[in-house]
């Protein structure tokens, strides 16, 4: 069955990462470096939180 709030959290470091890329591009490094942070957090909290362990 998939997860859908580990589904969710992938989606959003997805879209992070995107406007991260497009900061990046457009020279505001202070936005891509805050967007990459928190695509970090998202991916350390899908990773610890929301994936079942039991592989099940």
């Amino acid at each position: 069955m998939v997860e859908l709030f580990a589904t969710l959290a992938a989606g959003a470091v997805v879209i992070l990462f995107g406007v991260g890329l497009i900061a990046l591009s457009g020279g505001d490094f202070a936005v891509a470096g805050v967007t990459f942070l928190s695509a970090s957090i998202v991916i350390y909290f899908r990773e610890t939180r929301l994936i079942d362990d039991t592989g099940g």
